[in-house]
């Protein structure tokens, strides 16, 4: 295994951040390494999540090809088992690999195909853990769309506003939801974890909500955990196929 030495958590740089990476995906072969303007679009969402400055950033991958890569660029990766289902399983291994000691109690969740991640969202989300009641921290934005309100792939958040810019989460849903008047929130798929929910997240065994729905998050819903929501301007582009690569590649040309 690579050794990873991360600097001790400081009040400005109070998390860690773990993106994790796999070679398995089935729409777009290889994802992790897919080039984006002559790097690997892992490094890209590397970078954007260096950009946060919340804390180290460090890859956890299930492929040495994807250490390489991250390492050439000057970051940090750790190797992890090719087996986990989810990326939080994945990032669990590597927070005990790269943090055996505990020095961080924040842990960032940055999916690996978010190129054009917006360093504002990760630091809102980071942000709502100063609340010592919530356990999970995670992103949304208003759908603009209207054929967005109705695409099951857009994952809806029904929250309570606790102040103008943050809800605390109610449900998660690919219906459209909730009825009636008012704003839908499209939920991004970023988090933030106290370690210990973390850790009580991935030993929980799948719920039945979440398997209907095929949404991770309801498993920390229906265990009483405590999910908030922070409101942030955009959507990030999440690089699932070939057309949002080459969307991918526009964007960051600019």
């Amino acid at each position: 295994m690579n050794a990873v030495s991360l600097p001790l958590a400081s009040p400005s740089a109070p998390a860690l951040v773990l993106i994790p990476a796999r070679m398995g995906s089935t729409r777009l072969p290889d994802k992790p390494m897919a080039l984006i303007h002559g790097e690997p679009m892992i490094v890209h969402v590397w970078r954007r999540a260096c950009e946060a400055n919340v804390g180290p950033v460090c890859v956890a991958a299930d492929s040495p090809e994807i250490i390489s890569a991250v390492e050439k660029a000057g970051g940090q990766a750790v190797l992890t088992a090719s087996h986990h289902q989810s990326g939080s399983d994945r990032i669990y291994e590597a927070l005990g690999l790269v943090d055996p000691h505990g020095k961080y109690e924040i842990i960032v969740n940055i999916q690996g195909d978010l190129p054009v991640l917006e360093a504002e969202s990760v630091r809102a989300c980071t942000a709502l853990l100063r609340d010592s009641a919530v356990d999970i921290a995670t992103v949304a934005a208003q759908i603009v769309r209207d054929e967005e309100k109705t695409d099951p792939n857009v994952v809806k958040v029904v929250g309570a506003h606790l102040e103008p810019e943050r809800l605390r989460a109610l449900y998660f849903t690919r219906a459209t939801a909730p009825y009636g008047e008012g704003p839908l929130y499209h939920h991004i798929g970023l988090y933030a974890y106290r370690r210990a929910a973390l850790a009580r997240f991935v030993s929980l065994p799948p719920s039945a909500l979440e398997m209907r729905e095929k949404l991770e998050q309801l498993r920390a819903l229906e265990a009483g955990m405590r999910i908030d929501v922070g409101l942030v301007a955009t959507v990030p582009l999440g690089v699932d196929t070939q057309h949002d690569l080459e969307r991918a590649i526009r964007l960051l040309a600019k």
